[in-house]
């Protein structure tokens, strides 16, 4: 199992980062990979929402499917995918903190098949990429994004 958390702090008032995130169609604008994202039943997105995610994986085009598990405005989104590679499940959670927003990110991923005699080479490399996503969001919505 590949575990990750990781928190970041950005200089935007708390609405403002919430609906950026929260709006999944923004996921290209700063993850690594991401082609599209869309919510395809319930809009806008709220417990119960599914979605799709295109993304570019090991030089693949892979469709992940999720739904949104949890949703409390300004406060938290959780999401699992329930199609796709590799099972996860995530948490972000929002706090308004002096001068900004911080924002907490934890998921699993169950590896399987394959993927579980690298699970300690797969764990790094998502670590990795985890972080240079949330730099490129920070960047991104401190610059006005």
């Amino acid at each position: 199992m590949i575990r990750v958390e990781h928190s970041v702090f950005i200089n935007r008032p708390l609405h403002e980062v919430f609906a950026f995130i929260a709006n999944v169609e923004n996921n290209p604008r700063w993850q690594q990979g991401v082609l599209e994202a869309r919510i395809t039943s319930g809009v806008p997105a709220s417990v119960g929402s599914t979605g799709i995610e295109v993304r570019q994986l090991m030089g693949r085009r892979v469709e992940l499917n999720f739904e949104v598990t949890e949703y409390e405005e300004n406060a938290k989104f959780s999401f699992k995918i329930t199609s796709g590679p590799m099972p996860i499940a995530g948490t972000e959670t929002f706090e308004s903190v002096e001068g900004g927003t911080r924002v907490n990110l934890a998921f699993q991923g169950e590896t399987g098949g394959m993927f579980s005699l690298a699970e300690p080479i797969m764990a790094g490399m998502v670590r990795n990429l985890v972080e240079a996503d949330w730099r490129n969001l920070k960047a991104l919505l401190e610059a006005g994004g």
